[in-house]
């Protein structure tokens, strides 16, 4: 178990703990213990209560009264203009002196991007903007009440399903707006932000970037779109970097360059129509990333499909892959080689 789990476990158990008995329970300094403890507070895990030494951690719950600043107010979209709204919330709060500048430049950007596509896609007569400040994290939620964020991706692109829709949206370059909008606001908030999820009906998808995965849940059904955004106050991210990673110097700064969670696309992994479906739409891009974590087993048909085919029909670009286990990556390049699928 690590060092995580055993704190929560502990509180699970005790519901309070000091600094110091978890330090005694850990066998660490309070120095490294301040470490864990800031990231699981950043993470939403846990909460801190009092200052110095006389402070207690819980586990934070979903129903509690949350502890710092809060800019919480409902909004009729017909006259919503997002800048405008982020000027009341940074008013509110300070947001300014509240947060560093790479934190309120990231914060901004999410912000007015994700409020612009309730506006122009959620086909919702309102919705719920609640930003909040503590002393580690600042997090904002948007909530509206219409079509839902898969569904309407689902209904107008003539995909599958819903889950489908989760495929394309985080391809980058998906909308159902083209003729105002290029797709990319969602991919570049996902990959901002510490947590980032978007739920929508039964489905709920998590940008986790301390883990660096991203995870799809299935729960209880909602009402259109739910947003919820989590950023550290001390996060060394930048928002020229986050672009500069998928719209490079190399791509004259266009947005060129994708990375897909192929455990998100199939089960199994083992047919061409699964890989064709994985590959659809990536002919966009010049430059692609395919994170293959959790992926243990690949179908000769699946690897060919991509790694022989596509790249035949597309030598122009460049698949690249990450988390690829040895085995899988020494089996596909003798598969390719050897033509043999």
């Amino acid at each position: 178990m690590n060092i995580k789990d055993k704190i929560l476990s502990y509180l699970k158990q005790c519901h309070t703990a000091t600094g110091r008995e978890l330090c005694a329970l850990l066998g660490i300094s309070r120095q490294a213990l301040n470490k864990h403890v800031k990231k699981m507070i950043v993470e939403g895990l846990i909460v801190k209560e009092g200052m110095t030494r006389g402070a207690v951690y819980r586990l934070r719950s979903g129903k509690e009264k949350p502890v710092g600043k809060i800019f919480n107010k409902r909004y009729l979209l017909a006259d919503v203009e997002e800048h405008l709204v982020f000027q009341q919330a940074d008013l509110a709060l300070n947001l300014r002196k509240e947060l560093p500048d790479n934190v309120f430049e990231i914060v901004n950007y999410a912000f007015t991007e994700i409020l612009n596509n309730a506006v122009e896609h959620s086909e919702s007569e309102w919705c719920r903007v609640k930003l909040e400040l503590d002393p580690y994290r600042c997090c904002f939620e948007i909530k509206d009440s219409g079509i839902g964020i898969f569904y309407s991706i689902y209904k107008k692109l003539g995909l599958e399903n819903e889950i489908s829709a989760v495929g394309e949206l985080i391809k980058g370059k998906t909308t159902t707006f083209p003729e105002r909008h290029t797709g990319e606001g969602v991919f570049f908030t996902s990959k901002c932000g510490d947590v980032v999820s978007f739920r929508s009906h039964r489905l709920k998808l998590i940008f986790h970037m301390p883990k660096q995965d991203v995870f799809l849940e299935e729960g209880r059904c909602v009402e259109g779109t739910h947003v919820r955004f989590l950023i550290g106050k001390q996060s060394r991210r930048k928002l020229s970097a986050v672009f500069d990673a998928y719209a490079p110097e190399k791509f004259e700064y266009g947005f060129e360059r994708t990375q897909v969670a192929v455990k998100l696309f199939a089960k199994e992994y083992l047919s061409r129509s699964e890989a064709r479906r994985l590959l659809a739409g990536l002919d966009k891009f010049r430059e692609i990333i395919l994170d293959f974590k959790n992926v243990k087993s690949l179908g000769r048909g699946f690897a060919d499909e991509i790694f022989r085919v596509f790249k035949q029909d597309h030598p122009e670009i460049t698949i690249t892959t990450e988390n690829l286990t040895p085995a899988l990556s020494a089996m596909i390049k003798h598969w390719v080689d050897n033509n043999n699928i």
